[in-house]
């Protein structure tokens, strides 16, 4: 018999740590070879861990609610395989070498400085504390500055402080500012305030409870969300260009090959991602909006890696990455889309998925809407909407005089950030890619 160590594995370029949200095996189940383990949530998305081996678990680790760095082993499985890793007993008293703290310590940093443009809460002044992401998060969502964060006494390991010391001192520390008594229903509705101004020149605004009224708690998605929405639009400085399309030749060549393309390919084709290969185009031609802002350098991308808005059943949204998307040919990108759309919709997509992205892409013809002003998924510096296509009347120019005729037209809306993108550069990016659509041969085979 041997005992083999189930660590928390890597989950993506940012990503330090998770928080254990529930155990699906415990002490004496069998666990086969890749059967899920725990699921775990980061402050990007949720997954499961399976195991690497099959065998008997003997120990876990951690509880649900705590927070692991990543590498951190997190149960111990008994195996049959003489050849398996060996470990020595586990101490309940986990005590980490010189090189383990450095490690980790360096993770923590990579979280800091990835979410620095989003996070107002990083680290204190002068203690050097670092605090998780779902610490910061539910400090941002209730209004606690860094000084009353760094006055909680952490219970966690080295004086951390955990999920239930931050929401203890919420509940005992600041019951007397959190609550209004409207009605009958003791109950607190409060703005969510991601403001890092002191809360002397921005108190939050109360909502006074209605007769009928119905709570509905937002989910740590929805909240993550918002936060990240409010921190883009009070770091960049939007601005936006908009562009109608004639992609009549888009239409008609859709048409005519979608049933021979899913014949051969056994992929649906959609227009996505023909879009999505003429943004890609258009990047390459314009490298400077495949960039990034941090502190006052820019960051130019070596890859183009193309996020891809899409709609979770619980009506949220989530961006994952098509990588190295100009190295995709038509049919490449047809499969990466549709992979990435369907696995987003049943709640699949691994952490990887949605990282590294340095540019984003957004359908909102696909509510109905002909245009829309998205806000830019930060540290990124550009994002496009893609609107409904429509059938309009529109002048068409021939060498025997100009006619009216029937149309497929759309709008591209590009927004993006003044402080590093110019006019100039927004208007003309985005008028690449209503070029590269408007000239697709429509006799083209795929």
């Amino acid at each position: 018999m041997a005992k083999f160590e189930i660590k928390l594995p890597k989950m993506g370029e940012s990503v330090a740590e998770a928080t254990i949200t529930s155990w699906l095996k415990q002490v004496g189940d069998t666990v086969e070879l890749d059967e899920a383990l725990v699921e775990i949530a980061t402050d990007k998305v949720d997954s499961e861990v399976p195991s690497e081996v099959e065998g008997t678990i003997v120990e876990l680790l951690y509880n649900v609610d705590d927070i692991v760095a990543v590498g951190e082993t997190i149960a111990i499985i008994e195996t049959d395989a003489s050849a398996t890793t060996t470990v020595s007993e586990p101490n309940s008293e986990k005590v980490e070498t010189p090189k383990a703290t450095k490690i980790i310590e360096e993770n923590v940093q990579k979280v800091v400085a990835a979410t620095s443009v989003n996070t107002p809460i990083l680290k204190t002044g002068d203690s050097g504390k670092f605090y998780s992401p779902l610490v910061r998060n539910i400090a941002q969502t209730e209004g606690i500055s860094m000084e009353e964060l760094e006055a909680i006494s952490g219970t966690g390991k080295d004086g951390r402080v955990t999920k239930n010391d931050i929401l203890d001192y919420i509940e005992n520390g600041k019951s007397s500012t959190k609550k209004e008594v409207v009605l009958e229903t003791p109950k607190v509705i409060t703005q969510e305030k991601t403001n890092p101004k002191p809360k002397t020149q921005n108190p939050k605004p109360k909502v006074a409870l209605q007769k009928g009224d119905e709570i509905i708690a937002m989910s740590r998605m929805g909240k993550l969300i918002a936060h990240h929405m409010v921190a883009s639009v009070q770091t960049s400085a939007h601005v936006q260009s908009f562009v109608e399309v004639d992609v009549t030749n888009v239409v008609k060549w859709r048409n005519r090959v979608k049933d021979a393309f899913l014949k051969r390919e056994g992929e649906k084709l959609t227009f996505t991602p023909i879009f999505m290969q003429a943004i890609a185009k258009a990047l390459k031609d314009f490298p400077m909006i495949n960039i990034a802002v941090d502190g006052d350098n820019i960051i130019k991308r070596k890859n183009i890696n193309l996020g891809m808005a899409a709609a979770l059943a619980d009506g949220n949204l989530i961006v994952p990455v098509i990588k190295n998307a100009d190295q995709l040919n038509l049919v490449g990108m047809a499969k990466a889309v549709n992979d990435l759309a369907s696995r987003a919709r049943k709640g699949e997509l691994q952490p990887d998925d949605i990282q590294g992205g340095t540019y984003t892409v957004t359908n909102v013809g696909g509510f109905g809407s002909i245009m829309g002003t998205p806000i830019i998924n930060q540290p990124q510096v550009g994002i496009l909407a893609l609107g409904a296509i429509r059938k309009t009347p529109a002048v068409i120019e021939t060498l025997e005089g100009d006619y009216i005729g029937i149309r497929h037209k759309m709008f591209l809306s590009h927004s993006y950030d003044h402080r590093v993108v110019n006019g100039a550069l927004g208007g003309m990016f985005v008028k690449a890619v209503a070029d590269y659509l408007e000239a697709w041969d429509v006799n083209m085979d795929f």
